[in-house]
């Protein structure tokens, strides 16, 4: 056909070099017929080619690059160049390699870092010998899936003791720009009962991928995690590949070693800007503030690998999700609030209890936990949503009762004892603690809470009593 030269496929490069198993010319398998460039997107007349497959674009001047396909518009394939389209014009030729992009998978990546084309980039042992799968499979099936029952523990009081984190649970973490969220979001890194690690950075400043990486190795966890890096010079092709890089891994990990694999994702917004980014670099037409229409279906596609698989491990996910101008009706917060089971919203440096939600605490609060836990989840949060308004009256001047006095003392002990983002508790010592907040300022009576629960836990403290 005229404007490409192309025979067979697929054939992969290792394939093609071999030139005692292959005796056709190499030209043989190169489309010559690029039709235009816009942006990093390459546009070329190339029949009978999937979607997803990879590609090497190669100029005038011998110079190559890796390419993806990104959409199909009957013969036409867009690719989108790894290396920018800088020095590529519509004399270059592309050569298929036949295979979609893939991921090193085996258990010697633990401990490694790659970057978003899926090659190392510390200084680790080369992997070209160890297996590679795709890293675009379908979701699980539904009958694969068991019901969420096990509880992750995060020591992180504001979510073990109020949004239980649940394993399988895709949850997000509401933040703005200059919040601690990667600080949180390391922290329950480390801190998470969970047998592996995997982190994707997307559009990540050096800084932060430094942040995470030194944290990780300080914290002793680092032989158990595995990084995929996109920072912020890198192409921004790499940015849309890391999400589905880590779920892979993740998966592979629970399905054939039976693991508990936490994924941490950040941040979720840069991701859904680089679809958009490249969505009009193709040209489509934009609904929301910009975005796509898809981003409700690209979003779901990655959140909804989280899985409790039958008979095997699981994967739980957990992204940072940075709205602009903290505005929760942004279109990639609104969106992913339809997809996930809750939300951590984070502002002031801390989780705020009204804002965040874990739709599957109920599942393992007073089950796997002790059985005081759901009473003193309620109790401290309407006692806490008392002190905010006590503090309202306060500062209009108003007369303060003395339990108005109590919720005032009490909420200045709760924000410093369970909403700091850097404490640290195991669940029953915090539970412990908020019967000592609570002995520190009510009485047994003001509490509300079951007789038999006060009988054996609460523990008032002599000198608050003397105080009040």
């Amino acid at each position: 056909m005229e404007g490409f030269l192309f025979i067979e496929r697929p054939l992969f490069e290792d394939q093609i070099d071999q030139k005692d198993s292959i005796t056709l010319s190499q030209d043989l398998y190169r489309h010559t017929r690029i039709l235009g460039i816009v942006g990093d997107i390459l546009r070329v007349r190339a029949p009978n080619i999937p979607l997803g497959e990879l590609g090497i674009v190669e100029n005038v001047n011998g110079e190559r690059s890796m390419a993806r396909v990104i959409e199909l518009n009957r013969e036409v394939a867009s690719l989108q160049l790894f290396a920018g389209a800088k020095g590529y014009s519509t004399g270059s030729t592309v050569r298929f390699l036949g295979t979609p992009m893939q991921v090193t998978y085996s258990p010697n990546i633990l401990g490694r870092i790659f970057r978003g084309s899926g090659e190392p980039i510390d200084a680790g042992p080369d992997l070209w010998a160890e297996p590679k799968i795709d890293i675009a499979g379908p979701t699980v099936n539904p009958i694969m899936r068991v019901m969420p029952q096990t509880m992750i523990h995060t020591h992180i009081p504001m979510i073990d003791l109020f949004n239980s984190l649940v394993e399988s649970q895709k949850i997000p973490i509401f933040s703005i720009p200059g919040e601690p969220h990667n600080e949180l979001l390391a922290r329950i890194g480390f801190q998470a009962d969970a047998d592996i690690v995997v982190f994707g950075g997307l559009g990540l400043i050096f800084d932060d991928f430094y942040f995470f990486r030194s944290t990780f190795e300080e914290q002793g966890v680092f032989h158990r995690t595995v990084m995929f890096v996109n920072l912020a010079s890198d192409p921004i092709v790499e940015r849309l590949l890391v999400p589905d890089m880590a779920l892979a891994v993740a998966e592979r990990f629970a399905v054939e070693e039976g693991k508990r694999v936490l994924v941490l994702l950040t941040d979720m917004t840069a991701y859904a800007d680089a679809m958009k980014e490249i969505g009009l670099a193709l040209e489509h037409i934009p609904s929301n503030r910009g975005y796509l229409g898809d981003l409700y279906t690209q979003l779901a596609k990655r959140y909804e690998k989280a899985c409790d698989f039958k008979g095997a491990g699981s994967v739980t996910i957990l992204t940072v999700t940075t709205m602009p101008g903290n505005d929760v009706t942004h279109p990639v917060p609104d969106n992913t609030g339809y997809i996930t089971e809750g939300q951590f919203y984070l502002h002031d440096r801390m989780i705020d209890p009204f804002g965040s939600l874990s739709r599957l605490k109920q599942r393992v609060i007073g089950k796997v936990t002790r059985d005081d836990h759901a009473q003193i989840m309620n109790t401290m949060i309407r006692l806490y949503a008392g002190a905010q308004e006590a503090a309202q009256k306060q500062a209009m001047a108003f007369d303060l009762s003395p339990f108005d006095k109590n919720l005032l003392q009490f909420g200045q002990l709760f924000r410093k004892r369970f909403m700091d983002i850097n404490v640290s508790l195991h669940i029953d010592k915090a539970l412990d603690l908020c019967w000592e907040t609570l002995g520190e300022c009510f009485e047994p009576q003001e509490l509300l809470i079951k007789q038999t629960l006060i009988d054996k836990y609460f523990r008032p403290l002599k000198k608050g009593n003397q105080d009040k």
